[in-house]
């Protein structure tokens, strides 16, 4: 059993992990009681706790009112540590702008296809319509052509996103453990999704713990079921005082 005390640094993952996937990106819903869980868990680890997501911070923030939390939004584009706040603007991406009003007419017809504009990145769903899938990738990579090598495209879970090529999770998890209260401890990352693996690089190049919710090929350490575990675990350590997970959870 892993012991909680200010040696160690958690960040988690939004979609997938904190909150369970839904159809439209916009019907995602937190737990009541999950903002009070972790604020009790931020004050165990000396505030050493991060939400690391593809979301921007201002979504984020709406979902945890009153509650604030450090994060990095936009896969590390925009990012609060200790409070302070950089954040990304969309002024300075005008080809992406471009790009992102270009993509909104190509799928205009194809139904439950879903652009998703985050400002500094957009993301194709096509959830509510898997056979728009082959559609939906070759639209993002014909996007990432025509803007050139300032920019990739990061798959997920029925969703391609566009995103400036600086951008990525385990970038910003690098950044975090550069400052305080995060420098000098050791990492936990848990996520669920090909977004996260890069984070679980760079958590497990620190000697740290990876955890992964939910099925498919990962270099996570660490395996849960679904973020209903996740959560009861997490509630669990806030309660309790003790990481409720370890390597032999794998």
């Amino acid at each position: 059993m892993v012991k909680t005390d200010e040696d160690y640094a958690l960040f988690l993952d939004f979609d997938g992990t904190l909150v369970d996937i839904v159809e439209r990106p916009d019907a995602v819903a937190v737990d009541p009681a999950l903002p009070e869980v972790l604020t009790r868990l931020q004050e165990r680890l000396g505030g050493a706790l991060a939400i690391i997501s593809g979301r921007p911070v201002a979504f984020l923030d709406a979902h945890f009112v009153p509650h604030q939390f450090d994060m990095a939004g936009l896969h590390g584009l925009e990012h609060r540590i200790a409070g302070r706040l950089s954040m990304c603007d969309p002024d300075e991406h005008p080809a992406l702008r471009e790009m992102i009003a270009r993509l909104k007419v190509i799928v205009a017809d194809k139904e439950g296809v879903l652009i998703e504009d985050k400002g500094c990145s957009v993301a194709i769903h096509w959830r509510q319509a898997p056979h728009e899938k082959d559609f939906a990738l070759a639209t993002a990579h014909a996007a990432i052509e025509a803007l050139g090598n300032d920019y990739r495209v990061q798959h997920g879970k029925a969703v391609a996103e566009i995103l400036p090529s600086a951008a990525g999770k385990g970038k910003v998890i690098e950044r975090f453990l550069h400052e305080a209260p995060y420098k000098g401890r050791r990492p936990i990352f848990i996520g669920d999704d090909l977004t996260d693996e890069n984070g679980f690089k760079t958590v497990n190049a620190h000697g740290g713990l990876s955890v992964r919710i939910g099925a498919g090929e990962t270099i996570a350490k660490v395996r849960l079921g679904t973020p209903a575990d996740l959560r009861h675990r997490l509630s669990t350590w806030a309660s309790e005082g003790s990481l409720p997970f370890d390597e032999d959870d794998c």
